[in-house]
């Protein structure tokens, strides 16, 4: 195992600072617990936790915690595992979708093979409940079980999308809300069921964190057809390649010419990357991009208010920096 793991992506300048500390702290916990006496799993899942990332979802965790008072140390073993949780899905959705390229690096299932990415996926998961047992809170198990199925469902529906024109963007929307927004709904709610807050905040808590995972969501959609290889960390397009309808391209057909829309259409169907400059061109020339992220505004907007609730406290005030940060990035 590595003496240290990547630094995590600062996308979020004050939260990155404030818990920079704390953020040790969980990698000291993930390194523990990714320990195998099977060669191949250390390899594997060190490869892909080592390369960072924005740990956004562990930081939740984290800050909404330590906002309601909580410093005990199971909060570093919880914000681990909804990372772990987070790391077997990017392994098993990098064979899914046949990625190649994922923050920067090769991914894992082009570099060891598929085989070898699903099952230490699965070992990445299953230590993940481990850990979610070892904290001794029905109510911790509950959120990540509940959470972990609902990832699964979003992954399947996902499936059922691809190269589908006729996507609606409320199936679209849905998408998200399982697939990614649901670990951030769970990692800012087990902030709170640490502090034993009451429902009331609890809840408050978790809608943050919905909305917050939605519009990170909408802004990677976007970058796709707005951003560049090097600063995405993943090839630009491959949403396109996979056949996803994600909301930029729905916009786009909504308000394209006949001749755009069924350019875009058949782009979709046959995952037409070969025509990702035109694809490009016609989701600008919409105005699909400013409006995908102007969706993602909305939702910052709506986890802000979400915080009402919370105590003024330096943790309170990052996490109102973390939900512009996560809409007006680039990468």
């Amino acid at each position: 195992m590595p003496a240290s793991l990547s630094p995590p992506a600062p996308p979020i300048s004050g939260a990155t600072v404030l818990m920079v500390e704390d953020m040790r702290q969980v990698d000291a916990v993930i390194r523990r617990r990714l320990a195998s006496d099977v060669a191949l799993i250390d390899q594997i899942a060190t490869y892909i936790i080592s390369a960072g990332g924005k740990r956004i979802r562990p930081m939740l965790v984290l800050l909404f915690s330590s906002a309601l008072g909580f410093v005990g140390r199971e909060r570093f073993e919880l914000a681990a595992t909804v990372e772990f949780i987070h790391t077997a899905t990017l392994l098993h959705d990098d064979v899914v979708d046949e990625s190649a390229l994922r923050r920067g690096r090769r991914t894992a299932n082009a570099l060891f093979g598929n085989a070898a990415s699903v099952l230490v996926g699965d070992f990445v998961y299953s230590r993940a409940f481990q850990m979610m047992v070892s904290a001794g809170r029905m109510r911790v198990l509950e959120v990540l079980a509940d959470a972990t199925n609902v990832i699964a469902e979003g992954e399947v529906l996902q499936l059922m999308n691809m190269h589908d024109p006729d996507v609606s963007v409320n199936d679209y929307l849905r998408v998200i809300r399982f697939k990614t927004a649901k670990l951030f709904e769970a990692s800012a709610r087990l902030g709170a069921v640490l502090a034993e807050a009451d429902v009331a905040t609890e809840e408050a808590c978790a809608a943050y964190g919905r909305s917050l995972g939605t519009a990170f969501q909408l802004v990677d959609d976007l970058l796709d057809y707005e951003g560049a290889t090097e600063q995405l960390g993943k090839n630009v397009g491959d949403d396109l390649r996979e056949g996803k309808p994600t909301l930029p391209l729905l916009i786009a057909m909504e308000r394209g010419t006949a001749q755009q829309r069924t350019l875009l259409r058949n782009a979709i169907v046959h995952g037409e990357v070969s025509r990702l400059a035109e694809v490009v061109e016609i989701v600008r020339a919409t105005g699909a991009l400013a409006a995908t992220r102007e969706a993602a505004r909305t939702e910052a907007d709506k986890a802000r208010t979400m915080l009402e609730p919370l105590p003024a406290t330096v943790h309170r005030d990052a996490l109102l920096d973390l939900s512009i940060r996560s809409v007006e990035r680039s990468s």
